[in-house]
């Protein structure tokens, strides 16, 4: 398994993880009633200026793992621009670029242990529901752990198809795709018995 968190050292780093989830919580709400593309624009500056400001190795490393969500905006893109509403198009691109580009910087600046921390404080109500607070975090946090594992197994395969063939790769990666995912979840699970269990 992969973590997301990067190994250059900022100043975020040493903020509380609840602080920087809450801050993120709090721009998601007021990005959501944001409209018109100089609000948006400067929206996306003030994202891009809390990168730089970490430095320039931690901005590289931060832009290179927003590059699996150019598709989406692609699509985005080809629907307003055939439906002729390129601007709505373009500011709902641009608030998604800067909500994801937002939940990437806390991702990278905080430790998976703190998140899960704050993850079981925030779901200690649920429990009077019959739900384990323990095993909602471990599950999340389980599922970010492993979406770049993915992502980097569904490139390989398409990576190898496109060596053994000319056409371009099809529906046929998902199958050996979830095999992998099934793989992996039984080792983890198997180390999880091992370690106790949960």
């Amino acid at each position: 398994m992969l973590t997301l968190t990067s190994p250059v050292e900022t100043r975020l780093h040493r903020l509380p993880a609840g602080l920087k989830l809450g801050a993120l919580a709090l721009a998601a709400v007021a990005l959501a009633p944001l409209e018109g593309l100089p609000a948006l624009g400067a929206a996306l500056a003030g994202t891009l200026a809390l990168y730089a400001a970490q430095g320039l190795e931690f901005a590289r490393h931060g832009l290179r793992m927003l590059r699996p969500l150019w598709p989406f905006l692609l699509i985005l893109a080809l629907w307003h621009g055939w439906t002729g509403e390129i601007e709505r198009g373009a500011g709902i691109g641009v608030k998604l670029l800067i909500a994801v580009a937002l939940a990437n910087l806390v991702t990278m600046t905080t430790r998976l242990d703190a998140m899960i921390a704050v993850l079981e404080r925030l779901a200690r109500p649920l429990r009077r529901l019959g739900l384990e607070p323990h095993l909602l975090a471990v599950s999340i946090a389980l599922v970010i752990r492993f979406t770049p594992v993915l992502l980097a197994r569904a490139e390989r395969l398409i990576e190898a198809w496109r060596a053994r063939s000319a056409r371009r790769p099809t529906w046929r990666i998902v199958v050996p795709l979830a095999l992998g995912a099934l793989d992996d979840a039984e080792q983890v699970a198997e180390a999880l018995r091992a370690r106790g269990g949960l």
